[in-house]
């Protein structure tokens, strides 16, 4: 099923749908996962200033309702881990940015390395992505995905600041 398949399935004005396709971004006819990813960037800059606490109060909070909007959207869309839910790629980035410097290079080598490892799935990620089902599995990929992508960032932050 593609996009065009949701036709009829998904309503924006369903707040659990409009989340879980990443305010609409999920939609797009190519890379859904890139644009839901893209969808992410304005939402972290919105929380960038917070205390670090609170910012992983936010992401927490953003990571266990996911499970419960990807997997009310899959069953309403009748397809696990359609590529139209985006929610994962938008908790996955907000974990690959927990306590990056704020700035454009730092946003953009986070997209690209949180986007590198959500696509390449390197173990475990791909073992996970194939074995944990429900909300629980269209989340728990990308988060770690996005630990992954966090692990490098911090090191790259480290030795080049």
């Amino acid at each position: 099923m593609n996009q065009s398949g949701l036709q009829g399935r998904a309503r924006l004005a369903n707040p659990v749908h409009f989340l879980a396709l990443g305010f609409g971004s999920g939609l797009a006819p190519r890379a859904p996962g890139t644009m839901g990813t893209l969808a992410a960037v304005p939402l972290y800059l919105l929380l960038a200033g917070l205390p670090p606490w609170l910012y992983l109060l936010v992401t927490g909070v953003v990571i266990v309702a996911g499970i419960w909007i990807c997997d009310r959207a899959a069953r309403d869309f009748g397809v696990h881990d359609h590529p139209a839910i985006v929610w994962d790629e938008i908790a996955g980035f907000l974990v690959t940015m927990i306590a990056v410097p704020v700035g454009v290079f730092w946003v953009v080598l986070g997209f690209v390395l949180f986007r590198l490892f959500d696509i390449l799935k390197p173990w475990p990620i791909r073992w996970l992505d194939r074995r944990v089902h429900g909300g629980l599995g269209i989340m728990a990929d990308d988060v770690l995905a996005g630990v992954f992508a966090a692990v490098v960032l911090h090191l790259l932050v480290f030795l080049f600041s």
